[in-house]
Parts: C-alpha cells; sequence; structure tokens
C-alpha cells in the first residue's frame, strides 16, 4: 500500500506540473518549447531521459561480467556530446528546424527526409517499447503481482499517465517533469547507496575505499584486442554511439532545440555530456557494493546481471524503504525516457511524415494514436514472452540507426549530389549487407562485432550514397 501511495503521489506531482506548463499552448509549444527552456534544466533533464529504467537496473549488474570497463565507453561519451554541441547542433539552429530530418529535405531530397525520418520512428517505437515492457515486467514480478494487479492494467495505466501529462504541454512540459524525475531518480539511488552502505557497517570514505580496491573496480582492458571490453572499441564507439543516438535522434535533440539560443543548447550538451561518467559511476558503485553484500551474506549471485538490484531491493531483504525507493528510482527512469520518446514520435510523424507541423487536432489525434501502438508493442512482446525476440529487437534498432549516421555524414561531409530515388534501397541495403558481414566474420575468424557495427553500418550507406551520387555526377 505504502508503494501505491507513493506512485501516487509521484503522479499527482507530474500532472500538477503538467498543469502549469501548458497553459496557453499550441503546436510550438508542444513540438519546440516556445524555444524558452533554461539551458540547465534541460541538462538535467536530459540525463534523466537518457537513463531509462533498463539503465537503473542494468548498469549496477554489470560489475558481474564486465566490472567497470562500461566507463571506458562513457568516457568516449564526452567527445561524442562535444562532436553534436559544434558541429550538429549549429547546423539544426541555423535552419531553425522543428525536426532534425528536415535538414536532410534541404541536402539530399524528399525521398532522403522521408526515409530518416521512417527509420527513426521504426527505431525508436521499438527501442522504447521494449525498454519499458522491461521495466513493466519488473514492476510487475515484484511489486504488482503481490497486489494481484494484471499486466495489461498496469501497462495501459502506466502508457495512459504518460499520455496524460505530456497531451498538452509536450515537449515545454517534459523539461519540467523530467526535472523532477530525474531528481527522483539520483535521490533514490543515493539512498539505496546509502542504505547499502549501512547494511555492510560501512562509512561512506570507508565504502569508497572498499570499492576502489575491489576485484570488480577495473575499469581499463588495453591489452585485449579481441575483447568487446576492449578500451579503444569503447571508447570510438561512445563516441559515436552519442552522435548517432543523440546527435541523430529527434528525441533527443527535441529538448536541447527548446534552448532559447545556439550557445545555451551547446552548454546544455557539454553540460549533460560530462555529467554521464559520475552519474554511470554512481550505478556501477551500487552493483559493487551488492556485490559485497551478498559475499558477506553468503547469498548466491545471480547468473544475470538485471537480476542483481532487484534481488536486494525488490524483494525486501533491505527493508520496505528500499522496495520504495527502487520503486521510485525505476519509474522516474523509465518515465522520463518513455514520456520524451512519445513526444518525439507524435512531432515527427506531424512534421515529417504527413508535414502538417501546424495542425493541433492531427497532433492531438497522433500523440493518443502513438500511446496506443506503444501498448500494443508492449502487449505483443508480453505475448511472444522470450528473451531472444526482445535481443533481436535490440540488435534491429542498432541496425536501423546506421543508415542514419550514413545519410547526415553524406550530407554534412560532401556536396555530392545524390540519386534520391536510390535512398530508401541504399538505406535498407546497408543493415542487410551489414549483418552477412557480421555473420561470415564469426564463422570465419569467431570475431564478434560489438558497437562498431554501428560504424560499419554508416560506412556501407555513406559508399552506396558515393556510388549514387557518382551515376548523377557522370549523367549530369
Amino acid at each position: 500500500m505504502t508503494i501505491l501511495l507513493t506512485v501516487a503521489i509521484y503522479f499527482i506531482v507530474l500532472l500538477i506540473l503538467s498543469r502549469l506548463t501548458a497553459r496557453r499552448s499550441n503546436n510550438d509549444t508542444f513540438f519546440r518549447g516556445n524555444h524558452r527552456s533554461p539551458w540547465y534544466m534541460v541538462a538535467f533533464g536530459m540525463i534523466g531521459a537518457s537513463i531509462s529504467g533498463i539503465t537503473f537496473v542494468s548498469v549496477p549488474g554489470m560489475v558481474l561480467k564486465t566490472d567497470m570497463t562500461y566507463l571506458q565507453m562513457c568516457l568516449g561519451f564526452i567527445p561524442g556530446y562535444f562532436a553534436v554541441a559544434f558541429l550538429l547542433l549549429p547546423i539544426y539552429y541555423k535552419y531553425n528546424l522543428t525536426t532534425i530530418y528536415t535538414y536532410l529535405a534541404r541536402r539530399l531530397g524528399r525521398r532522403s527526409y522521408k526515409t530518416g525520418a521512417s527509420f527513426f520512428l521504426l527505431s525508436k517505437m521499438t527501442g522504447a517499447a521494449v525498454r519499458f515492457y522491461v521495466v513493466c515486467i519488473i514492476l510487475q514480478q515484484f511489486v504488482l503481482d503481490p497486489l494481484h494487479i494484471p499486466f495489461p492494467v498496469t501497462v495501459v495505466t502506466m502508457v495512459g499517465l504518460i499520455w496524460l501529462y505530456t497531451r498538452r504541454g509536450g515537449i515545454r512540459t517534459l523539461v519540467w517533469t523530467d526535472t523532477f524525475q530525474t531528481t527522483c531518480m539520483f535521490a533514490a539511488l543515493v539512498l539505496i547507496i546509502i542504505q547499502v552502505t549501512a547494511a555492510l557497517h560501512l562509512s561512506v570514505p570507508e565504502a569508497m575505499s572498499a570499492i576502489a580496491h575491489d576485484s570488480h573496480s577495473r575499469v581499463f582492458v588495453m591489452n585485449d584486442w579481441v575483447s568487446r571490453q576492449n578500451f579503444w572499441k569503447q571508447f570510438v564507439s561512445g563516441i559515436f554511439v552519442v552522435i548517432v543516438m543523440t546527435g541523430l535522434d529527434q528525441d533527443m535533440m527535441q529538448k536541447s532545440l527548446t534552448c532559447k539560443s545556439l550557445r545555451d543548447a551547446q552548454k546544455d550538451m557539454c553540460s549533460y555530456g560530462l555529467a554521464f561518467v559520475p552519474a554511470n559511476l554512481l550505478f556501477l558503485s551500487l552493483g559493487t557494493l551488492l556485490t559485497m553484500l551478498a559475499a558477506r551474506e553468503g547469498i548466491a549471485l545471480p547468473t544475470k546481471g538485471d537480476e542483481l538490484l532487484p534481488m536486494f531491493a525488490a524483494t525486501g531483504q533491505l527493508g520496505n524503504v528500499v522496495v520504495v525507493l527502487f520503486t521510485l528510482g525505476i519509474v522516474a527512469a523509465s518515465f522520463s525516457s518513455a514520456d520524451s520518446a512519445l513526444a518525439a514520435l507524435t512531432t515527427s510523424f506531424c512534421v515529417d511524415i504527413m508535414q502538417r507541423p501546424n495542425d493541433e487536432r492531427l497532433r492531438r489525434h497522433t500523440h493518443i494514436g502513438t500511446a496506443a501502438v506503444f501498448v500494443l508493442f508492449i502487449l505483443a512482446f508480453r505475448a511472444l514472452n522470450s528473451t531472444s525476440v526482445i535481443d533481436a529487437i535490440y540488435i534491429l534498432c542498432s541496425y536501423t540507426y546506421g543508415p542514419l549516421l550514413g545519410l547526415f555524414a553524406y550530407s554534412l561531409f560532401t556536396r555530392r549530389p545524390t540519386g534520391d530515388r536510390r535512398v530508401p534501397y541504399i538505406c535498407l541495403a546497408a543493415p542487410i549487407i551489414c549483418l552477412a558481414i557480421d555473420l561470415v566474420t564469426q564463422t570465419m575468424t569467431g570475431y564478434q562485432f560489438g558497437y562498431e557495427l554501428l560504424m560499419l553500418n554508416g560506412m556501407l550507406t555513406f559508399g552506396g550514397l558515393w556510388l549514387a551520387g557518382q551515376r548523377v555526377v557522370k549523367a549530369s
């Protein structure tokens, strides 16, 4: 009952913020926040939007198999965010874009524009739905099943609440609600760390020393070139992951485009990027402390890293206070990413696909329709009930971002024309060729591609666009 009361109060605060920020709202408010958002609030809220509920659960568990090597990728994020700030944002602000894919129409043509937007819609809907599904499953298993609440009711209620507080104010509302949700998430994280530290009978300095000397504190892998955790693989991949999944993603860029000026947006992006290392260090430190607690209490560690935090936090082993904090943290993390995805999908469909940015009736209908599709996707994943299917969807999403990388790279770094009619076929062919290369390489050499698949996919798309452009040059 305490959990439900906490969550209810949490939603009431969100609805109050929504009501206060949605006054005199229109499509410009929903899509661009009237360009009035304070940069520091945008930066803080974007941290929460980037850290989904899966991150809240998964990152602490990473220490079981890969120690703290994830920080190598986080270090790569920093130059990636600076690249977005000083390479991409100036272009987006120069053309006063509502959606970033409009730039493709200016540079390459209508079909390229539609292709880029379509790849975004596919990637974001499937990826966001999977992430939200996993969070719903965790909450259902550890919190709501004991209360005999059916899973469909959980999904419809949670998505319905997101729709309710975003339906009028859109992105302007999200700037404020995400700030609140990020505060709740980090407050829950810090308080859980304090509780675990107390259970270990350690002071904060003693806990920091214990983490630093623990076997799981390994960060850098320099000598194993085959490993996916090799420093240079992780670092370079981190740069490109940020450029693609932030700089070329309407969901993540939409908030930055609400800032008052380009300079403010750049300050937002740089400060947001620098905050990622300490934020993820907190999650990884929690994971290390939990392994210490398991060893002290004689508790067997789970085989899956995702089960490490729920095993302690959601089952009551650390007390009911931690159960409430865990629920609050995971709800805050999942909602701050799901609500921005819902707003971005609505924006892209209205502006990019329908090309009716001023039609408020279409925006309202699209918003509720997107929420309904979101629910259907989640329930479909539940019906399939297969981890392998979910993994496959994640892999599909990683492949679909590659063509976006190739499209934008070609647009930014060349002045060549391209065969606009051929672009959809090139963008479909590149991930297929990429998959074939990955399978052949694994079979022949045993080498497994990691995040570098994203770069390979982008290179293949770029190469295809170059060849198509060559034909146009020769024809002219």
